[in-house]
Protein backbone atom coordinates (compact mmCIF):
# COMPACT_ATOMS: atom_id res chain seq x y z
CA UNK A 1 0.00 0.00 0.00
CA UNK A 2 1.36 3.40 -0.43
CA UNK A 3 1.72 6.02 1.70
CA UNK A 4 -1.03 7.75 2.65
CA UNK A 5 -2.02 10.16 5.66
CA UNK A 6 -2.49 9.17 8.91
CA UNK A 7 -6.24 9.31 9.26
CA UNK A 8 -6.73 7.42 5.55
CA UNK A 9 -4.47 4.72 6.52
CA UNK A 10 -6.40 4.41 10.04
CA UNK A 11 -9.72 5.24 8.45
CA UNK A 12 -8.82 2.00 5.73
CA UNK A 13 -7.22 0.07 8.84
CA UNK A 14 -11.10 0.07 10.41
CA UNK A 15 -13.00 -0.41 7.15
CA UNK A 16 -10.92 -3.60 6.72
CA UNK A 17 -11.74 -4.69 9.77
CA UNK A 18 -15.74 -4.01 9.36
CA UNK A 19 -15.45 -6.05 6.18
CA UNK A 20 -13.36 -9.31 7.68
CA UNK A 21 -15.94 -9.19 10.88
CA UNK A 22 -18.80 -8.72 8.63
CA UNK A 23 -16.92 -11.27 6.03
CA UNK A 24 -17.37 -14.12 9.86
CA UNK A 25 -21.16 -13.44 9.83
CA UNK A 26 -21.19 -10.75 12.34
CA UNK A 27 -23.00 -7.24 11.86
CA UNK A 28 -20.30 -4.49 12.39
CA UNK A 29 -20.92 -0.55 12.42
CA UNK A 30 -17.92 1.83 12.00
CA UNK A 31 -18.40 4.86 14.44
CA UNK A 32 -18.05 8.17 13.74
CA UNK A 33 -15.72 10.96 15.06
CA UNK A 34 -11.55 11.35 15.45
CA UNK A 35 -11.63 11.08 19.02
CA UNK A 36 -13.31 7.65 20.17
CA UNK A 37 -11.95 4.74 21.65
CA UNK A 38 -14.75 2.18 19.90
CA UNK A 39 -14.19 2.65 16.50
CA UNK A 40 -16.22 -0.26 15.55
CA UNK A 41 -19.04 -1.43 16.83
CA UNK A 42 -20.41 -5.43 16.81
CA UNK A 43 -23.24 -7.26 17.42
CA UNK A 44 -23.17 -10.97 17.45
CA UNK A 45 -26.19 -13.27 19.22
CA UNK A 46 -27.73 -10.40 20.63
CA UNK A 47 -24.56 -9.34 22.62
CA UNK A 48 -23.03 -6.08 21.54
CA UNK A 49 -18.88 -5.70 21.55
CA UNK A 50 -16.58 -2.95 20.65
CA UNK A 51 -13.25 -2.62 18.64
CA UNK A 52 -10.27 -0.57 18.29
CA UNK A 53 -8.45 -0.37 15.76
CA UNK A 54 -4.48 0.33 15.52
CA UNK A 55 -3.21 0.41 11.48
CA UNK A 56 0.46 0.95 9.80
CA UNK A 57 2.20 1.09 7.27
CA UNK A 58 5.86 1.34 8.69
CA UNK A 59 7.72 -0.88 11.37
CA UNK A 60 5.42 -0.32 14.09
CA UNK A 61 2.09 1.11 15.80
CA UNK A 62 3.09 3.76 18.22
CA UNK A 63 1.27 4.90 21.09
CA UNK A 64 -0.85 2.42 21.68
CA UNK A 65 -3.50 2.27 24.61
CA UNK A 66 -5.50 -0.15 26.25
CA UNK A 67 -8.90 -1.98 25.81
CA UNK A 68 -10.40 -3.11 29.40
CA UNK A 69 -14.26 -4.40 29.52
CA UNK A 70 -15.16 -7.87 28.72
CA UNK A 71 -15.21 -8.42 25.25
CA UNK A 72 -13.84 -5.57 23.49
CA UNK A 73 -11.56 -6.55 20.96
CA UNK A 74 -7.85 -4.62 20.06
CA UNK A 75 -7.16 -5.38 16.47
CA UNK A 76 -3.84 -4.42 14.61
CA UNK A 77 -4.20 -4.19 11.20
CA UNK A 78 -0.60 -4.08 8.93
CA UNK A 79 -0.11 -2.39 5.63
CA UNK A 80 3.21 -2.74 5.51
CA UNK A 81 4.51 -4.10 2.13
CA UNK A 82 1.72 -4.53 1.14
CA UNK A 83 0.03 -4.43 -2.94
CA UNK A 84 -3.82 -2.32 -3.21
CA UNK A 85 -4.38 -5.72 -4.16
CA UNK A 86 -3.36 -7.49 -1.31
CA UNK A 87 -5.40 -7.65 2.59
CA UNK A 88 -3.37 -6.77 5.52
CA UNK A 89 -2.23 -8.87 8.30
CA UNK A 90 -4.64 -8.54 11.57
CA UNK A 91 -3.70 -9.03 14.61
CA UNK A 92 -7.09 -9.89 16.73
CA UNK A 93 -6.30 -9.47 20.67
CA UNK A 94 -9.49 -9.84 23.42
CA UNK A 95 -8.34 -8.34 26.80
CA UNK A 96 -6.68 -10.98 28.07
CA UNK A 97 -4.32 -11.25 25.50
CA UNK A 98 -3.66 -7.45 25.43
CA UNK A 99 -3.39 -7.99 29.34
CA UNK A 100 -0.46 -10.40 29.26
CA UNK A 101 1.24 -8.73 26.58
CA UNK A 102 1.36 -4.87 28.11
CA UNK A 103 2.16 -6.68 31.27
CA UNK A 104 5.33 -8.47 29.82
CA UNK A 105 6.04 -4.86 28.31
CA UNK A 106 6.00 -3.53 31.42
CA UNK A 107 8.03 -6.20 33.20
CA UNK A 108 10.53 -5.27 30.90
CA UNK A 109 10.78 -1.72 31.16
CA UNK A 110 13.03 0.06 34.16
CA UNK A 111 12.26 3.49 33.31
CA UNK A 112 8.90 3.80 35.61
CA UNK A 113 6.60 2.28 33.29
CA UNK A 114 2.61 1.58 35.07
CA UNK A 115 -0.52 -0.06 33.83
CA UNK A 116 -3.43 2.37 34.41
CA UNK A 117 -7.35 0.06 35.02
CA UNK A 118 -7.55 0.44 31.48
CA UNK A 119 -4.79 -1.85 30.50
CA UNK A 120 -2.52 1.14 29.25
CA UNK A 121 1.51 1.42 29.81
CA UNK A 122 2.22 5.19 31.17
CA UNK A 123 4.59 6.88 32.48
CA UNK A 124 4.11 10.19 34.91
CA UNK A 125 5.37 13.40 34.39
CA UNK A 126 9.08 14.11 34.25
CA UNK A 127 11.13 17.30 33.71
CA UNK A 128 11.46 17.02 29.93
CA UNK A 129 7.44 15.97 29.53
CA UNK A 130 5.29 17.49 32.28
CA UNK A 131 2.16 15.64 30.75
CA UNK A 132 3.71 12.34 31.25
CA UNK A 133 3.36 9.76 28.09
CA UNK A 134 0.92 7.23 27.23
CA UNK A 135 0.74 4.23 24.97
CA UNK A 136 3.41 2.42 24.00
CA UNK A 137 5.05 1.36 20.61
CA UNK A 138 3.89 -2.50 18.78
CA UNK A 139 5.83 -4.49 16.39
CA UNK A 140 4.33 -7.37 14.56
CA UNK A 141 6.84 -9.85 16.05
CA UNK A 142 5.41 -9.08 19.36
CA UNK A 143 1.72 -9.76 18.23
CA UNK A 144 2.42 -12.78 15.52
CA UNK A 145 0.78 -15.16 17.77
CA UNK A 146 -2.32 -13.27 17.58
CA UNK A 147 -2.45 -13.39 14.10
CA UNK A 148 -6.09 -14.05 12.56
CA UNK A 149 -7.20 -15.22 15.50
CA UNK A 150 -10.79 -13.70 14.99
CA UNK A 151 -13.78 -14.23 17.31
CA UNK A 152 -16.64 -16.59 16.42
CA UNK A 153 -20.25 -16.29 16.37
CA UNK A 154 -20.22 -18.21 19.38
CA UNK A 155 -17.66 -16.71 21.60
CA UNK A 156 -17.39 -12.75 20.51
Amino acid sequence: MNSNSKETIGLAGEYAVAFELCRRGFYAQLTLGNHKKTDILVESTGQLFRVSVKAKTGRQWPKVTGISDTGDLLVFVDFQDKELNELPDFYVLNVPAWKKLVQSIAKNKTDGAKIDNENTLYWEAWENNPKGWRGCAISPSQVLKYKDCWPTQEQP
